[in-house]
């Protein structure tokens, strides 16, 4: 794991392991949990989608879902990997079809919303990453 992906780690999970085990075990903080695996997903279909169009920026994009990738997986707990699974592959669909009604819906008020609105949960997802 480098050195970004460490410090990423550190800082994200740095309050979970703080706290009683019994409580992160508990908990592990639904939120954070569901948020990386939306992520994961969102960069998903991000990366993919500029292999067809931007293949330099598919290369900084991958980075990124590596990073969540790597935190997520720190995180899930015994038995829920196949949750975290389904939440990642919902997020990744819901963030293609936002992709593609932006570029190919022939209504262009609804392409505007559609890109505006991936564009705003991508960067939602970069912000908690620190590079």
């Amino acid at each position: 794991m480098g050195s970004l992906k460490t410090l990423v780690l550190g800082t994200a999970l740095g309050g979970m392991l703080s706290a009683p085990v019994a409580l992160a075990q508990s908990s592990v903080n639904e939120d954070q949990l569901r948020f990386f695996a939306t992520c994961a997903g969102r960069l998903s279909a991000q990366m993919e989608f500029q292999w067809m169009f931007d293949g330099a920026a598919s290369e900084q994009t991958q980075k990124q879902r590596a990073g969540v990738v790597d935190i997520l997986e720190a995180m899930i707990p015994n038995g829920r990997g196949h949750e975290v699974l389904s939440w990642r592959i919902r997020a990744k669909q819901a963030q293609a079809v936002l992709l593609s009604r932006g570029t190919f819906s022939p209504d262009p008020r609804q392409a505007q919303m559609a890109q505006r609105l991936a564009l705003r949960q991508i960067g939602e997802c970069r912000s908690a990453l620190l590079s």
